[in-house]
């Protein structure tokens, strides 16, 4: 593998060196084929069925769930590759496991538990998760989205922006705040609440091959048994977040090796001035920074998964790790493009849907600043926010 330049991929078990080659082949198979032309078009690419066959749904949660008790690097491993097809793949599958199974399995009731993993994991019904909202991002201290309890009746008012799947999301998990101004989580079916609609959002220049939407509550009625009882602080709502954030951090490593991979193949294809240009100073530089930043970056996810994997992670280590390789994969994009010059930037190639979707992962579950100030915040002991 041409960007195992530390050789830590032989070190994989032969399950995880598996699930890491299915992956590979799966996107081969699935995505390359089609992904260019979703992009062009801005028609989401719908792999549910694929993706439920290849296990990307809830795969890190007991069977007992639906799961298949993933490890958390058997996990990242899975979103490497198929973010390398594209964002709004590796997308598809992390919003269903990383933010919507994940707060029902770490918040839900049992009887909540059993209701829904098993469908989420097999595809039967698909969530989103709603946090996000027009005035708070990353604020979500201060949410406008408000709740109340009559007569055993949740009354929902409030709107959510940026959510992914939101107008094909049969249930969503909604993050709002009750009378005692506590952020709680709501499990909302689409199909079972009045006086609420969703819209999507057109003409993006990013994820292009995903939904992303716009949802609104008009004094919607919901039952209080959609309420998840163990989330009931701004705590339990960043804390969902950790294992999205990890995925992250691995799919934006495989943004990064897929352009070094290919950036690398060019310039020992392409020939100027009667050599390839990989024979060339400047090229080896942007060749050798790259594999030096992959390389670097590999060992910061290898490090987290073992961390996650023993119970020992802290979120501000999978903040930094989120951070710094959406950070590393857009340098490495860039330089990618500049090798492969005029070709760099057709459909030909993947850099430039690579490098437009960074734009959305840089701001993706939290910008580049705001996991500055949280690494910054661990260091010094002082919140800059």
């Amino acid at each position: 593998m041409k960007t195992d330049y530390l050789n830590l991929y032989s070190n994989l078990n032969e399950f995880e060196k598996i699930i890491l080659q299915s992956t590979k082949d799966w996107v081969n198979k699935h995505v390359r084929p089609k992904i260019e032309q979703s992009f062009i078009s801005g028609v989401p690419l719908i792999l549910k069925n694929e993706l439920t066959d290849l296990g990307a749904f809830g795969s890190i949660f007991p069977e007992k769930y639906g799961g298949l008790d993933f490890n958390f690097l058997s996990y990242g491993l899975m979103m490497k590759e198929l973010e390398k097809g594209d964002s709004s793949i590796r997308v598809a599958s992390s919003i269903q496991t990383s933010l919507v199974m994940n707060a029902i399995f770490s918040y839900g009731s049992e009887e909540q538990k059993l209701k829904y993993l098993p469908k989420l994991a097999n595809g039967t019904i698909v969530g989103s998760f709603a946090m996000s909202e027009p005035s708070h991002g990353s604020d979500i201290s201060n949410l406008k989205t408000k709740f109340k309890i009559v007569d055993e009746k949740i009354i929902l008012n409030g709107s959510k922006l940026w959510i992914g799947n939101a107008n094909t999301a049969d249930i969503s998990i909604v993050w709002a705040k009750n009378e005692e101004n506590n952020i709680q989580a709501i499990v909302v079916e689409t199909n079972n609440i009045t006086n609420f609609h969703s819209t999507t959002l057109e003409n993006k220049s990013s994820f292009r091959s995903s939904h992303t939407g716009e949802l609104f509550f008009d004094n919607s009625l919901i039952s209080v048994n959609q309420i998840l009882p163990k989330a009931n602080s701004i705590k339990d709502a960043y804390k969902c977040l950790n294992i999205g954030r990890y995925a992250v951090a691995w799919g934006a490593l495989g943004i990064a090796e897929e352009c070094y991979e290919t950036a690398l193949k060019f310039s020992l294809e392409r020939t100027q001035f009667g050599e390839p240009i990989a024979a060339k100073q400047l090229i080896q530089k942007k060749l050798v920074d790259m594999i030096t930043e992959i390389s670097k970056a590999q060992l910061l996810c290898f490090k987290i998964a073992e961390l996650m994997d023993n119970n020992i992670v802290s979120f501000e280590q999978i903040s930094m790790a989120k951070r710094n390789n959406v950070k590393i994969a857009q340098m490495i994009a860039k330089e990618a493009r500049q090798i492969l010059g005029g070709m760099g930037i057709t459909h030909d190639y993947s850099i430039m849907r690579h490098m437009i979707n960074l734009e959305t992962l840089i701001t993706y579950q939290g910008t580049n600043e705001m996991h500055i100030l949280i690494t910054g915040r661990d260091i010094t002991g002082i919140n800059a926010f």
